[in-house]
């Protein structure tokens, strides 16, 4: 009897680990939130930026750290992104938990500071409040602030760019 539970218990937890494994490999997308939480978070100048700041536009929101891999690959196509729609979106970046020489120097070294809009988030309050568990995590929000797509994983510049066109398409 305690062989049969036992291999019960191993099932369960190895389909479980399956499942959390090819999740954060494969990119996969999860509407979690109705609406994307509220944040007010610094800038690199000390500035506190608000979600708020940008309602009725479209926010592309990024979740990254300097160690995180995707998310170095990601800024350059975030920064794209944000040029070719102009004032229809905003991309937030949002470091976790890195500090303001880190997070600004890094932006600097990949030449992306003045293209997007980079946070800091100290506490990672926001990664925490998104129900993150993979990096990067990007959301994609309406003008109302409805997550229209939560995004685990990395992205290509196509893959944003038919995100941002669907939620401009309403679709």
């Amino acid at each position: 009897m305690k062989y049969i539970i036992g291999t019960v218990i191993a099932l369960v937890l190895i389909n479980l680990l399956i499942v959390v494994f090819q999740d954060s490999n494969t990119g996969s997308e999860r509407k979690l939130f109705d609406k994307v939480p509220e944040f007010s978070l610094n800038d690199f100048e000390g500035n506190i930026v608000s979600l708020s700041d940008s309602e009725g536009k479209i926010r592309v929101i990024n979740s990254w750290a300097t160690w995180c891999p995707f998310c170095v690959e990601e800024l350059s196509d975030f920064a794209r992104l944000q040029e070719e729609f102009g004032d229809v979106i905003v991309v937030i970046t949002i470091d976790r938990a890195e500090s303001l020489e880190k997070a600004k120097g890094f932006m600097d070294e990949v030449g992306v500071t003045e293209r997007i809009v980079t946070l800091l988030d100290s506490k990672d309050s926001f990664y925490k409040s998104i129900g993150g568990f993979s990096m990067p995590e990007t959301l994609f929000v309406d003008g109302e602030g409805n997550i229209r797509v939560h995004k685990r994983g990395p992205m290509e510049f196509e893959e944003m760019k038919e995100k941002v066109e669907s939620i401009s398409n309403g679709s």
